[in-house]
Order: structure tokens, then C-alpha cells, then sequence
């Protein structure tokens, strides 16, 4: 019963951290387009 409660718990944390992770690519995704270099015509 500790191994499943421990596999759930691991399981969960990985799921934290992969939703952070992708809201860190999806902000510094939105900071390069914001702050892209504009060439001039």
C-alpha cells in the first residue's frame, strides 16, 4: 500500500513539474515575440 501511495504521489509531482515547465516555455515564448527585433523595410 506504501509503494502505490509513494507511485501516486511521485506520478502527481511529475505532472506539477511538466505544468510549470510548459507554462515557463509558453511565457518565454510570449517575451520573444514581444520582444522580437523589427528589420526595417
Amino acid at each position: 500500500m506504501k509503494k502505490l501511495l509513494l507511485l501516486a504521489l511521485a506520478a502527481g509531482g511529475a505532472l506539477v513539474a511538466k505544468k510549470k515547465m510548459d507554462e515557463g516555455k509558453h511565457e518565454q515564448a510570449l517575451w520573444a515575440e514581444a520582444t522580437d527585433t523589427v528589420e526595417k523595410a
